[in-house]
């Protein structure tokens, strides 16, 4: 992706994710968005449930989520999301008159690019009429053109890699391309007045494509890169001592981290060296609740950064309903959104096959206009009378534009509290283009 992006910050007093008090500013940016990368999920097996949608009629859709690996804390939110989305679904009516089918499989990370392949081949043997995951762009890469030579679109719910824009006519998203996520995160950096920063980075398409927007956004800035421009170490490492010497060496006010579940290890081994923990900077790969894994205040008042709208308290209760454990929400609403989108495609064109919900996604979005609606049964009510729709999510993006990313979307600015868990900030609305 290429061009400018910019955002509105509105900004929210948020002690804890169930309150809020709003304030509003402005703040715009310009961020020259250069082919980049998103993020990554490990794992391995599959499990299904509902039967399949062939011969039958009825819709059937898969969800591909990260049940186990650096990303499997995303399992559960994503899960969750896709079944409360079901339900409400078929509470609803259904999809042309029909309960909708599910198959859930593991979507793992692009480490096990056999499980990618076999993960995605159970989904598309149940025949489903769209995929809804993963929440990574190298997954994601390695799996869309078998589902678009299967005329499967998959919907991802947290692919962020600007690569990925208009990459087929299959693939959609319902999160923004990182180059909006780049360009806040570098606005926070540069209001925070760092001057000397060091990134700690992985060698992963989400990290080196995010890095490179935030390189470049913070070239015509007062801040320093001392160290991480270029340089990163492999998802595989384990021990991170030498990475950390290097970083303490280069002197920096702030280290940012770009990484997944190694950030556990990177944070303890900071803590083992005496770097300054409170002044670290992380995004949506490893933004979660670390209260379990570090003594209190370890990450206290560091800034991070998740696309997408912060689940309301209403809907996090809705999903925890669903499973109880869940802990984070990161891409929870884009996944409810996903599924709801798929259903009313299928709504919309009258048949429960991919071709069809390919053709009417961008329609459903608001892409051609339409009155507003909220929810599915409102929309499939409008549907149903003969009305076009702009369905309004819970994520808060624009309809999807000509590469089928959100035409406009979200980012939240969250800070670490004294337990180490990530609490809502702010929220900084941006244009894709």
């Amino acid at each position: 992706m290429t061009g400018f992006i910019g955002y509105t910050d509105t900004g929210h007093v948020h002690p804890r994710r169930s309150t809020r008090m709003a304030v509003r500013a402005t703040a715009l940016v310009a961020a020259a968005a250069i082919g980049l990368s998103g993020l990554t999920a490990c794992g391995s097996g599959s499990s299904s449930s509902g039967p399949s949608s062939s011969g039958s009629g009825a819709l059937t859709l898969g969800g591909f989520f990260p049940e186990t690996g650096s990303l499997s804390y995303l399992g559960p939110d994503t899960v969750a999301a896709f079944k409360l989305a079901i339900k409400d679904i078929n509470a609803a009516g259904g999809v042309l008159g029909k309960n909708v089918n599910t198959a859930i499989a593991d979507s793992s990370d692009a480490d096990h690019a056999d499980q990618n392949t076999s993960g995605v081949q159970s989904l598309l043997a149940k025949k489903p009429g769209a995929i809804i995951g993963s929440p990574s762009s190298s997954v994601t890469k390695n799996i869309y053109k078998q589902a678009a030579g299967s005329k499967v679109p998959v919907i991802s719910v947290g692919a962020t890699s600007p690569s990925l824009s208009g990459i087929d006519p299959y693939f959609f998203r319902t999160i923004a391309p990182d180059g909006v996520q780049g360009a806040v995160m570098s606005n926070v950096i540069e209001q925070d007045g760092v001057q000397k920063l060091a990134i700690a980075v992985f060698n992963d398409e989400y990290g080196t494509g995010l890095r490179k927007v935030i390189v470049n956004t913070l070239a015509n800035s007062n801040v320093d890169i001392v160290y991480g421009k270029t340089e990163t170490f492999d998802p595989t490492e384990t021990n991170f001592s030498s990475l950390v010497t290097t970083l303490k060496a280069a002197k920096p006010d702030a280290i940012l981290v770009i990484a997944f579940d190694q950030t556990k290890q990177i944070v303890k081994e900071m803590i083992s060296q005496g770097v300054n923990t409170n002044k670290l900077y992380l995004t949506d790969g490893n933004t979660q609740d670390y209260s379990g894994d570090f003594t209190a205040g370890v990450l206290k008042g560091d800034p991070a950064t998740i696309p997408g709208a912060e689940a309301s308290d209403a809907f996090q209760k809705r999903v925890k309903s669903i499973d109880s454990s869940v802990k984070n929400f990161t891409y929870a609403a884009e996944t409810y959104d996903a599924t709801v989108l798929a259903a009313l495609a299928a709504q919309k064109g009258k048949a429960a096959d991919g071709e069809t919900i390919k053709n009417n996604l961008p329609a459903v979005s608001g892409a051609d206009g339409g009155t507003k609606c909220k929810s599915y049964k409102e929309c499939l009510a409008l549907l149903k009378s003969g009305k076009s729709i702009q369905y309004q999510g819970l994520t808060g993006i624009g309809p999807f534009n000509k590469d089928h990313d959100p035409s406009s979307a979200n980012i939240g600015v969250y800070k670490f509290d004294e337990n180490n868990k990530p609490v809502f900030d702010h929220l900084q609305s941006g244009k894709v283009s």
